[in-house]
């Protein structure tokens, strides 16, 4: 079990050899983690377990969760759902930055783009797994790549590939590229939106009531390098924009508590305005361990029905 929960960890995936095999190992270390309850209604290829009661037929117990909680537990089977998913990936250069402070005992960096990766990769591995439908849009200023949601196994290894291949790309153009996914989703579905959200909160936040509007729900995933939270640096630095080039030299530690105000009430701007609008809202860095998401992304899920 230990094992299988080492997979949780950012820098544990990205050790691995690819996306097929990361997303998988994401999943099952998921599953292994939530095997007390078990898995908290959690389905892959079955709808949910419910507690055996007398009568139920013995062939449907689910021996693998037995033998783990010394209970029985029936699963219960659905047909395939109607649900589509749009995946959203922030590619933009500032995706790249990956810190000291993003490196796990391996000593390996994973950077914010990494990280979404990783995540996308087992996300939609468990919405096909569960035979939703998921697709992938990337964007870094505009819209780079557009795959609309299938519900294949087939269809997962091409989203898989590309999210192997994928690098960051120019300047944000957040709001810009939602705006533009808004008007094409015509059907009801789930959004969920990963990104540093680097952009005017205000184009942004307007870019996501774009989707509310359209009746779609929402899930948001900011992510954002340790670093970038705690801006814990010793020595002067000089600092340079991925996305302009621009650079400024100065002794960070005069600034930090002003950086860290301004990074809260950015946070909580985002976290609020979510909040109001019925969107759902998760912040993570590239230490946090996938489950946080992925039970995130369970629950918004199980609202949807």
């Amino acid at each position: 079990m230990e094992r299988a929960l080492t997979y949780l960890q950012p820098e544990v995936v990205s050790k691995l050899a690819n996306m097929e095999l990361r997303a998988r190992m994401v999943v099952e270390g998921f599953i292994t983690g939530m095997h007390k309850s078990p898995y908290h209604g959690f389905s892959v290829e079955f709808a949910e377990h419910r507690q055996y009661m007398p009568g139920d037929e013995i062939r449907s117990v689910d021996w693998k969760v037995y033998g783990k909680t010394d209970r029985y537990y029936i699963k219960q089977y659905e047909e395939e759902t109607n649900l589509k998913s749009y995946v959203i990936l922030d590619a933009s250069a500032s995706m790249s930055f990956a810190s000291e402070q993003s490196a796990g005992k391996n000593g390996t960096k994973v950077s914010k783009l990494d990280y979404a990766s990783y995540l996308v990769a087992a996300l939609s591995y468990l919405m096909i797994q569960q035979k939703d439908a998921v697709g992938l849009t990337v964007f870094d200023e505009n819209i780079r790549l557009a795959m609309p949601p299938h519900a294949t196994k087939a269809y997962l290894r091409r989203i898989l590939v590309e999210l192997e291949h994928l690098s960051a790309g120019k300047t944000t153009g957040t709001a810009r590229s939602l705006h533009r996914m808004a008007e094409r989703i015509t059907r009801r579905g789930l959004i969920i939106v990963l990104s540093d959200l680097f952009d005017d909160p205000n184009a942004v936040i307007a870019a996501l009531k774009h989707f509310r509007h359209n009746h779609h729900d929402v899930l948001v995933m900011q992510i954002l390098d340790p670093f970038e939270r705690s801006f814990a640096f010793g020595t002067d630095a000089v600092f340079k924009d991925l996305e302009t080039g621009e650079e400024l030299t100065t002794q960070p530690y005069h600034i930090q508590r002003a950086y860290q105000r301004e990074l809260h009430s950015f946070l909580e701007r985002y976290k609020r305005e979510c909040r109001e609008n019925n969107i759902d809202y998760v912040l993570l860095d590239t230490r946090t361990p996938f489950d946080v998401a992925l039970f995130q992304y369970l629950n918004t899920r199980k609202k949807i029905g």
